[in-house]
């Protein structure tokens, strides 16, 4: 491929940036479908990324914490334009999400809720789920070939997503390091202790303009989200448990019900369903709220990936890296369909979401509609048919 040659891109920055902005706009389906967009896009139809940096960017995404489409489309980025690529792209990618969910939040306080969004979801919800098994599966044909080693591993970390409910990174690193000593027995001195940057957090990820602030609001907003990004694994809905421990049980910012309409908000626009933490921000202290708090989320992401990003495109040609990488990889794949299921579980609630689901899988692989469009008409179809 021509983007597997060193140093040489096959496009500019601003291309890259044109990309990302435009799947920041319509990219729908959650971090599954997002993941899978980038690989069509850039590995295989316009061959800007080689499907080995491609493969280093979704290990090293599933390894580090925090939201798995970003840290993708970050990594991506640095590919080949290094630190200003990694930033450009992460910010092209965060910032259509992010606009579209602060008008979502003037309008949520402005009117007092909003109550059409849950009939929205219902049918919009269901399509993702259609939209989000179909890139699942492209994924895995592509990615698990035939080797029997790495079904295993797929089945079992899809078996532990769909019964734990979350993705464990521990399993994550179990596979890699499996395969790595089956494929490529110990030889520890190409090492050299490098594997263990890949897992290296940043003691403190503050702001400190933000930090000594007086308002106290938004100095317990950055905390807790700098947290949330720092430290807690899995992609997409992984995070919702956590951020409503904290943002409803705890520090009691919002109720029940505005949580919810904020992850269905989140689910309804497109872009990373991390940029909830956006819709909650501004719920909590209007745009200085959803700033912080959406800048706290995603720059623990930005900094966990372009730290270990140098050490995997230099040692990840090592025998003993690749071998370690697939490992991860087959084991993140398998977390990202068990997803499905997980997810399943949650939209496909009775017979008209079972079958909206199964008419957009049939619409995305017979007759290839565009993904927006299903999520136009499943809104439509979703204010039609919510039950009252």
């Amino acid at each position: 491929m021509i983007s597997a040659a060193p140093g040489v891109p096959s496009y500019s920055l601003w291309q890259l940036v044109g990309y990302f902005l435009k799947l920041g706009t319509i990219g729908f389906g959650g971090p599954v479908a997002l993941v899978e967009y980038m690989r069509r896009d850039l590995v295989e139809r316009r061959r800007w990324i080689s499907e080995g940096d491609y493969m280093d960017g979704l290990a090293l995404s599933q390894l580090a914490p925090g939201p798995l489409a970003a840290q993708l489309a970050i990594y991506l980025g640095f590919v080949h334009y290094r630190i200003t690529g990694a930033t450009a792209a992460g910010i092209a990618f965060v910032l259509p999400s992010f606009i579209m969910v602060i008008g979502l939040g003037w309008a949520y306080v402005r009117y007092g809720g909003l109550s059409w969004v849950q009939a929205v979801f219902y049918a919009v919800g269901a399509a993702v789920i259609g939209i989000i098994a179909h890139s699942a599966s492209k994924l895995t044909r592509k990615s698990i070939g035939r080797a029997w080693l790495l079904w295993i591993i797929y089945a079992v970390a899809a078996a532990v997503t769909v019964i734990t409910e979350s993705e464990e990174v521990l399993l994550f690193l179990a596979a890699g390091v499996l395969v790595w000593l089956v494929k490529t027995p110990p030889s520890f001195r190409g090492l050299r202790g490098r594997l263990p940057a890949v897992l290296l957090a940043p003691a403190s990820l503050g702001v400190p303009g933000l930090a000594g602030v007086d308002w106290d609001l938004l100095g317990r907003i950055l905390a807790f989200f700098t947290y949330a990004g720092a430290f807690v694994f899995g992609s997409g809905l992984a995070i919702v448990p956590f951020l409503y421990g904290g943002v409803v049980k705890e520090h009691g910012w919002l109720t029940d019900q505005q949580f919810l309409d904020a992850v269905a908000v989140a689910l309804i626009t497109p872009g990373p369903v991390v940029i909830t933490t956006g819709f909650i921000g501004f719920l909590v202290a209007g745009l200085a709220g959803a700033t912080v708090a959406a800048a706290a989320t995603f720059l623990p992401a930005y900094f966990l990936t372009i730290i270990p990003a140098p050490y995997f495109k230099k040692y990840g040609k090592q025998p003993g890296v690749a071998a370690f990488v697939e490992g991860v990889t087959a084991a993140a794949i398998g977390a990202i369909s068990g997803a499905v299921v997980v997810l399943g579980r949650r939209s496909i609630v009775d017979l008209p979401t079972a079958l909206i689901a199964a008419v957009t899988i049939f619409m995305l692989w017979k007759v290839k509609v565009p993904e927006p469009l299903i999520i136009l008409a499943a809104a439509v179809l979703g204010l039609l048919i919510y039950p009252a």
